[in-house]
């Protein structure tokens, strides 16, 4: 369980302004079951990732093919870890992803930069073959190698599931080349994450009335920097996102379906034709959250640029200069949550 200090718990209080829950979301929704069926339904589907890509930065996937029992032990698995004493989970911190930051198990601060949530989590690297990039260690048995197992498998048929939509964003966009943003991901390379979230219930607030309830900040408002995130949750709710407006809206608990986030490394790619959605979770009820998160990011050495067709589209405006995810990312460490990264890489030249 995390356990925060008083002035802690008043650092990551969301403002008075942000007592109420915002409106529900209507979430674009993409049925993958389909994409098979034919040319017409897949292009359908492609049609409607883009728009939503588009839109609003986020979508929902149904008929992912990914096994409801393989959530399932997931979930269990996941639940079974947070409910660990806190000595065993402390032993994550060294040794998962190669044992250096960020990699292996935190809780409460989020980056090297002062942001802080209501959160405990697992951060591990992904291998080549699909798979954690290092044991993780908790503790001696049984239950440490089901975790372990149980995160390979997810890992690999998310990954799957991701490139699929990756293909799709690129017809969607009408692109000669389908896998150019998937071959990324499956690059030998690549630099893609998996992410496990605990967001402990909200101390005291069983019993305590909704209309006082403090709304805590469980992850801070963010873009993801990759390519594409997707994830999972338990049936607590807590994610929010901002729509182009600027209005903040709740996403329903959808324990059946994947959601996708349009990344800021894809913003770059499409040269701001889809775009990265602001987001950010919340802890406001006396249950947990628990939730996964695959993150598809390219090779560290991987240039990224607006695709030249996209460019054209605009008259040769490219609204992003050359750069590597590594120079990118190492950017990105050096900001707090809610900054804008990528305005450090923004052009206004045309070419």
């Amino acid at each position: 369980m995390v356990v925060l200090t008083k002035r802690e718990l008043e650092q990551i209080a969301l403002p008075a302004v942000q007592l109420a829950a915002p409106p529900l979301a209507l979430v674009p929704e993409v049925d993958l079951s389909a994409v098979e069926a034919s040319d017409a339904a897949r292009s359908a589907a492609a049609r409607a990732v883009a728009k939503a890509c588009e839109d609003h930065g986020f979508f929902k996937v149904t008929g992912h093919g990914v096994p409801a029992p393989l959530l399932a032990r997931l979930d269990a698995a996941a639940a079974a870890f947070f409910a660990l004493p806190q000595r065993d989970k402390d032993k994550a911190a060294a040794g998962a992803g190669g044992g250096s930051p960020p990699f292996g198990y935190a809780s409460k601060r989020i980056g090297d930069n002062g942001d802080l949530g209501w959160v405990e989590y697992l951060l591990l690297g992904v291998t080549a073959a699909g798979a954690a990039a290092a044991p993780v260690a908790l503790s001696e048995g049984a239950e440490s190698s089901c975790f372990r197992d149980v995160l390979d498998e997810h890992i690999a048929a998310v990954r799957r599931m991701t490139c699929t939509v990756l293909e799709l964003m690129a017809q969607g966009l009408g692109l000669d080349d389908e896998g150019v943003f998937s071959r990324l991901v499956l690059d030998r390379d690549s630099d893609s994450l998996l992410r496990v979230n605990h967001y402990p219930a909200r101390p005291e607030a069983a019993g305590e009335p909704a209309e006082v309830r403090r709304r805590l900040t469980g992850f801070g408002e963010h873009t993801d920097p990759q390519i594409i995130s997707v994830l999972r949750s338990n049936d607590a709710a807590g994610l929010e996102m901002s729509l182009r407006d600027g209005t903040w809206v709740s996403v329903p608990s959808d324990t059946r379906s994947f959601f996708v986030n349009v990344g800021d490394a894809l913003q770059v790619l499409t040269n701001g034709r889809f775009r990265s959605v602001r987001h950010r979770v919340v802890v406001s009820s006396a249950r947990p959250r628990v939730s996964v998160i695959f993150f598809g990011g390219p090779p560290p050495r991987q240039r990224l640029a607006p695709l030249p067709g996209l460019v054209d589209r605009e008259g040769g405006r490219r609204r992003y200069r050359d750069f590597t995810w590594r120079e990118y990312k190492t950017s990105a460490y050096r900001t707090k949550l809610a900054d804008n990264r990528l305005c450090y890489f923004e052009t206004t030249a045309t070419s």
